[in-house]
């Protein structure tokens, strides 16, 4: 099976750039109720994802910053904690799933590593789970 099944193209998500700053991040992750949101440069590749946990450390481990100070932090200088690698497009179901059992997303890039989207666990868990319902497995 080619893993460009389950894709949710780049157009779709929400992610962020790593210039924006730690407001514009904390504000649109948020927004779209998000715990973690892939992160990407100024030419479109894919360099990490930031997570929940990695603004609230940037926060503890600065007390004498207030909210308003986040307009000056760039998400580049935050450090991330979690390190979701990402498949190339042309990768197999095999290399999918090593990394979904640890990941709630994979991000997908193309042979330049240009991100062009993620691969949801739980849209592989309700793929599998409608297969196994109809050959009345579950």
């Amino acid at each position: 099976m080619n893993i460009a099944f389950f894709l949710t193209p780049k157009e779709e998500l929400v992610y962020e750039d790593l210039d924006a700053t730690m407001r514009q991040a904390l504000e649109k992750m948020e927004y779209h109720r998000y715990t973690a949101i892939p992160l990407i440069n100024r030419r479109g590749k894919y360099v990490g994802t930031l997570t929940e946990g990695d603004l609230l450390w940037t926060i503890k481990n600065h007390p004498d910053k207030t909210y308003l100070d986040t307009s000056k932090v760039s998400v580049k200088d935050i450090e991330r904690r979690v390190n979701n690698k990402a498949v190339r497009i042309t990768s197999n179901i095999g290399d999918l799933f090593s990394l979904i059992v640890n990941q709630n997303f994979v991000p997908v890039v193309d042979d330049n590593d240009v991100f062009i989207g993620i691969i949801k666990r739980s849209d592989i868990l309700g793929y599998y789970n409608k297969k196994l319902i109809e050959k009345g497995l579950l």
